[in-house]
C-alpha cells in the first residue's frame, strides 16, 4: 500500500446565472423590438376585387402611390361564386389616412390606348397596384380596382360632364374631348342608365379649358373622317389626326345660338349628337308636325332628309313612311303618308316670338294660295329624295283636314311623276298602233322596193353591155376629133387672122360706098323723077311788100 498522502479536492461555488446566457437574452429582446417595431408600423387590411389576378404575385406585387411603396399583396383568393378576385393587402401604417370612399385602385401594367402606350416600366419589375387617395373622410376598406387608369390624374382641377345618347359603344374611355382640334379634355367613364334606357358617357374638361364650357355649348361626335352621301350632295369633314384614329367627341356654340353663362356646378348634364347637322337641327325647338300624302313612289326619302322652300331649308322629314291610307271600296289610288316637322325658327327670326296659333292661321292661308309640296330628285347619283314647297294654282276654298291629330300638309306630283305619267302615255298612244298592219304595208312597201332595185340593176347590166361595145368606146375619140376641128376653124376668124383682116377692108370700103350714095339716095327719096327729068330750076324768091 502506497505510503503517499492523498490530494484534498478544492470545492468552489458557481454563480447562479451564466454569461453564456447573454446571447439568447439579447437574441430574444431583438426580437421582441422587431415584433414591437412591426406591431407598431402595421397598417390597416385591406380586400381589393378585381376581375382577374393577371400580373398579381402574393409578397411580390406592391401598392404604390406616386411610385413611393406603401402596402403589399398578401393574398389571392378567389370569390365564393367564383366571378370575381380578392386580394388581400397589408398597408403601411402612414397609408391609413389615404383609405376613403374616394379612393381609387387599378393595376400599373404595359397598355396601348387612345392616349398612347403607357406602363412599359412594368416589363422588367412586373406590374404593381396604384392607389390615387380621394379626398374624403369616409373610411372604406373594400375597393372596386378600375379596369383603366383615371383620366384626371390626382389634384386635377376641371368640370365634368355627363353626356346621354339613345346608343352605347360611341366613346370609349380615355378618347379625346377637343375644342376646335385641340385636346381640352378626355372620356372618363362610360356606362348605361337602365330606367332612361340611355348610354352615359362621363367627360372631364381640364383647368382652364372648362371657362370654355357655357350654357350654348352642345357636344357632337367626331369620327376623324365624315363622309356623307345625301339629297344635298357630297360632304366630306376631316378632323384632327387623334380623332382620325381614335374619334372622340367635340364642343362648341352652333351658329345661330346664344353663347350664354358658365356652368355654376362642377357636374353639367347634357345631350351628345352625332353630328354637327344634328346639333343644328336640335337648336328648333319650337316646330309644328304636318302629314304629306304621295300617290307615287318614295324610293330614296329617308328619315332626315330635308323640306325646302325654293332652296332654303324649312324642315325635315320624320318617318317615312307614316302610315298608308287605303281609300274605301277602291285599292287603286292608295297614298303613302310621311311625318314632317316645320321649324318655325327657320322661318322667323329668333326676335319674334311666333305663337303656334298664329303659325296655324298663316300656313292656313298660304295653303289657299296655293301652297302644297312635292317630291324632287336631291342627286340623281343615289337616287336621294327631298321634300320641296311652291305655290300652284290658288284655292279660295281649301280646308285643312287631319289624319289622326296631326293636319295634312297638300301635295302634288313632282317632276319624276310626271315624267313617269308622260312616258305611260306615250306607252300606251305606242301600244294603240296597229303594228300587224304597218307591219304588212311595210312588207309589201319593201317587195316593191326589191322589184325596183331588181329591174334597176338589169338596166345596168345592160347599159354595161352597150358601153362596153367597141363602137361606143370610139364614140368619145371622134367627138374630140370633131372638136378640134370646130376650134381650128375658129382659130381662122380670130382678130388676129388673114381673113379677119380682108373682111375688115371690105367692110370699110362698103361703108364709104354708102356714104357717097347717100346724096342721090336722098335725091332719088325727094324726086323719083328727077333721074329722068332731071331736077328743076327753082327761082329765088322776091320780096313783096306787106300791106297792113
Amino acid at each position: 500500500m502506497s505510503d503517499e498522502t492523498p490530494v484534498q479536492a478544492t470545492i468552489k461555488e458557481q454563480k447562479k446565472i451564466s454569461a453564456i446566457w447573454i446571447i439568447p437574452i439579447l437574441a430574444l429582446f431583438i426580437g421582441a423590438w422587431m415584433l414591437f417595431q412591426y406591431v407598431n408600423n402595421k397598417g390597416t387590411e385591406i380586400t381589393i376585387i378585381m376581375p382577374t389576378a393577371e400580373g398579381i404575385k402574393v409578397g411580390k406585387t406592391e401598392i404604390r402611390s406616386l411610385n413611393v411603396k406603401v402596402g403589399m399583396v398578401t393574398a389571392v383568393t378567389l370569390s365564393e361564386n367564383y366571378d370575381h378576385i380578392e386580394i388581400k393587402a397589408q398597408m403601411s401604417k402612414d397609408s391609413e389616412r389615404m383609405l376613403n370612399d374616394k379612393t381609387q385602385f387599378w393595376v400599373v401594367k404595359p397598355r396601348v390606348g387612345s392616349e398612347g402606350i403607357s406602363g412599359l416600366d412594368t416589363i422588367l419589375s412586373g406590374a404593381y397596384i396604384q392607389i390615387q387617395p380621394g379626398d374624403s373622410k369616409t373610411k372604406k376598406l373594400t375597393f372596386e380596382a378600375l379596369d383603366l387608369p383615371p383620366v384626371a390624374p390626382l389634384g386635377s382641377k376641371g368640370k365634368r360632364v355627363i353626356l346621354s345618347h339613345n346608343s352605347a359603344g360611341k366613346l370609349s374611355v380615355g378618347d379625346p374631348v377637343s375644342y376646335q382640334g385641340f385636346t381640352v379634355g378626355r372620356v372618363e367613364k362610360t356606362s348605361f342608365d337602365l330606367k332612361a334606357k340611355k348610354a352615359l358617357y362621363q367627360l372631364f374638361i381640364f383647368e382652364p379649358y372648362d371657362d370654355l364650357l357655357l350654357s350654348g355649348s352642345q357636344f357632337w361626335l367626331t369620327s376623324g373622317v365624315d363622309v356623307q352621301l345625301k339629297a344635298d350632295g357630297l360632304k366630306v369633314q376631316v378632323d384632327s389626326l387623334q380623332s382620325l384614329l381614335s374619334g372622340g367627341v367635340t364642343f362648341g356654340i352652333p351658329a345661330g345660338e346664344r353663347v350664354g353663362t358658365p356652368f355654376a356646378s362642377d357636374v353639367v348634364k347634357l345631350p351628345l349628337f352625332d353630328n354637327y347637322e344634328q346639333v343644328q337641327n336640335g337648336l328648333y325647338k319650337q316646330y309644328v308636325k304636318f302629314i304629306m300624302e304621295f300617290d307615287e313612289t318614295i324610293r330614296g326619302l329617308t328619315v332626315g332628309a330635308p323640306v325646302e322652300y325654293r332652296g332654303i331649308r324649312i324642315g325635315t322629314v320624320l318617318q317615312a313612311p307614316y302610315d298608308m291610307m287605303v281609300p274605301q271600296g277602291d285599292t287603286s289610288s292608295v297614298k303613302i303618308q310621311v311625318l314632317i316637322k316645320i321649324d318655325l325658327g327657320r322661318l322667323f327670326s329668333a326676335d319674334r316670338n311666333l305663337s303656334l296659333s298664329t303659325f296655324q292661321e298663316t300656313i292656313e292661308k298660304h295653303f289657299k294660295n296655293g301652297l302644297k309640296g312635292q317630291l324632287k330628285s336631291g342627286n340623281l347619283l343615289t337616287g336621294a329624295l327631298f321634300i320641296d314647297t311652291e305655290f300652284d294654282t290658288p284655292n279660295p276654298d281649301f280646308k285643312i283636314t287631319k289624319v289622326g291629330e296631326y293636319d295634312v300638309f297638300p301635295t302634288k306630283k313632282g317632276g319624276l311623276a310626271m315624267i313617269q305619267q308622260q312616258i305611260s302615255s306615250f306607252m300606251d298612244k305606242f301600244n294603240d298602233i296597229p303594228l300587224n298592219e304597218v307591219a304588212g304595208s311595210m312588207t309589201k312597201t319593201m317587195d316593191s322596193l326589191n322589184q325596183t332595185l331588181t329591174s334597176a340593176n338589169n338596166t345596168f347590166d345592160k347599159l354595161n353591155e352597150i358601153i362596153s361595145q367597141k363602137e361606143v368606146q370610139a364614140i368619145p375619140a371622134d367627138v374630140q376629133t370633131s372638136l378640134q376641128q370646130l376650134q381650128q376653124t375658129l382659130a381662122g376668124f380670130s382678130p388676129n387672122s388673114a381673113i379677119y383682116n380682108d373682111l375688115q377692108q371690105t367692110l370699110d370700103k362698103v361703108e364709104k360706098v354708102m356714104q357717097e350714095l347717100q346724096p342721090v339716095l336722098k335725091q332719088i327719096n325727094d324726086k323719083p323723077n328727077s333721074l329722068i327729068f332731071g331736077e328743076d330750076q327753082i327761082d329765088d324768091p322776091i320780096p313783096t311788100k306787106r300791106i297792113n
